[in-house]
């Protein structure tokens, strides 16, 4: 079933990281809807040629498109583009906002690598730069409204990705998490795994408070694309890996942007889904249940007070 006139269709979807891989395929298969089913779109990502690209693509599939560049590094950027989506929808130049779709995501080779802001690389832009932008657009949301936000399966290892020496994630205090390594010497992979993980765990903490906190009429769902290897994610990645990553994503049965896209569109927009709540876990068009680590309410109370003395100054500074 797809979405109906009265249903996240009809409004306005915004998306980060729509330039490239996962978000593009996504992004252009919500402009190609019929035009009942196709949903305006704000995009937001890196200003540039490929933000305008992607934007002309979608416009060329008979969707309204704005373009809303900003550095998800960049806590301040995260809030000028909230502030720009709020225009945006002031001012009646889209609809009411009915979606907004959380796929930005990096993995820092170094977690000593620091945001903007002085935050983990890694923890910065998955978690803390999408909580900003829930935080500043959630009261705009208009229901029927969902917040798709991206998971991955790594937060627990599985036989082949022990084998495979994937590391799983392990959970720290949220500010411990935020904070970059130390060192004159890079940690070196497996902390960067780690702390990939850890932010997928974070997402989906975040997810299940996230939706106790939320208006009745706004569902909030965590979407896993499957493995992708050789996207962009891996791009600070010695071009060993990389290479062996582009190698890997030929193979049988591989997630590849071009079959996950179309799947996180209708995550984003079809009825099927409109039962769903409280975080579900869609891992690619499945409904899948996450092993007991991710629901810790605990741990999921102290992620969301963490996260609001990070972005207090932030706030404060607008």
């Amino acid at each position: 079933m797809t979405t109906t006139e009265s249903g996240i269709g009809s409004g306005t979807v915004l998306i980060t990281g729509p330039t490239r891989n996962l978000g593009r395929s996504a992004v252009l298969a919500m402009a190609g809807r019929p035009a009942a089913e196709r949903p305006d779109l704000l995009l937001v990502g890196r200003a540039g040629a490929d933000l305008a690209r992607v934007a002309d693509e979608a416009r060329a599939l008979g969707a309204r498109v704005h373009e809303i560049g900003c550095d998800l590094a960049r806590l301040a950027d995260v809030r000028a583009a909230a502030a720009a989506a709020r225009d945006l929808l002031g001012r009646g130049a889209v609809r009411p906002l009915r979606a907004l779709v959380a796929n930005a995501g990096v993995s820092s080779s170094d977690v000593r690598t620091a945001s903007a802001d002085g935050h983990e690389l890694t923890f910065a832009v998955n978690h803390l730069a999408h909580a900003l932008l829930v935080g500043e657009l959630l009261d705009r949301l208009t229901g029927p409204a969902r917040i798709v936000l991206l998971g991955s399966n790594v937060y627990s290892a599985n036989l082949p990705r022990k084998v495979m020496g994937v590391p799983e994630a392990k959970w720290r205090e949220p500010l411990d998490l935020a904070r970059p390594a130390t060192g004159e010497k890079n940690p070196g992979l497996t902390a960067s795994g780690v702390a990939y993980a850890n932010s997928k765990l974070a997402i989906l903490y975040y997810a299940h408070e996230l939706q106790r906190r939320a208006a009745a009429g706004v569902q909030v769902l965590v979407f896993e694309p499957g493995w992708m290897p050789g996207t962009a994610l891996g791009r600070g990645a010695p071009a060993a890996l990389r290479a062996m990553g582009r190698g890997l994503a030929r193979m049988p049965g591989v997630s590849t942007p071009k079959r996950s896209g179309p799947a996180l569109a209708s995550v984003v927009l079809d009825d099927r889904w409109a039962g769903l709540r409280d975080g579900a876990f869609v891992v690619k068009d499945k409904v899948t249940e996450v092993r007991p680590v991710a629901h810790d309410r605990e741990r999921e109370r102290r992620l969301w007070a963490a996260t609001e003395h990070l972005l207090a100054g932030v706030r404060a500074g607008g």
